[in-house]
């Protein structure tokens, strides 16, 4: 009986080891400038074929949508909020409704205005993937870009 608890816990281990180490979308973040006091923070996800990630429309019943908290600075101010693109809506077997689905091809961009450029924008971004046999734990990874 030790024997056999011992079995499925290293094999219960093995795949939550396994699941932790997935790591299916990964985030390209760049800036571009629109003026000398005002840029815009492009974020676009990486996305393994398979996989996919929620738009951050929030929907009863659904996933964890994706968003951003910014780490607020006197170098800059956020105009508006993070606008999202090429996102597109479909069912989802996993919560058995339709959502809004984030792919490699989706863009996100938040616009910041400052009075001089020369430093990082920090923020995290929370998010979680699927593909259509199972949901990894939302997740928070923490990014920056330099605005220059």
């Amino acid at each position: 009986m030790k024997k056999l608890f011992i079995l499925l816990l290293s094999v219960i281990s093995f795949f939550g080891v396994n699941a932790q180490k997935q790591n299916p979308i990964t985030w390209q973040v760049t800036y571009k400038s629109i003026s000398a006091t005002e840029g815009e923070i492009i974020i676009i996800p990486k996305v393994e074929k398979g996989w996919h990630s929620y738009s951050q429309k929030v929907t009863a019943d659904g996933p964890v949508p994706t968003s951003f908290n910014f780490t607020e600075s006197k170098q800059y101010t956020l105009v508006g909020k993070v606008e999202e693109s090429n996102v597109h809506e479909e069912f989802d077997k996993a919560f058995d409704a339709k959502i809004f689905v984030v792919t490699d091809k989706s863009v996100f961009k938040q616009k910041v205005k400052f009075a001089k450029a020369g430093f990082n924008v920090a923020f995290k971004i929370e998010f979680m993937c699927c593909n259509d046999q199972m949901c990894l734990p939302p997740k928070t990874n923490e990014l920056s870009v330099k605005v220059q």
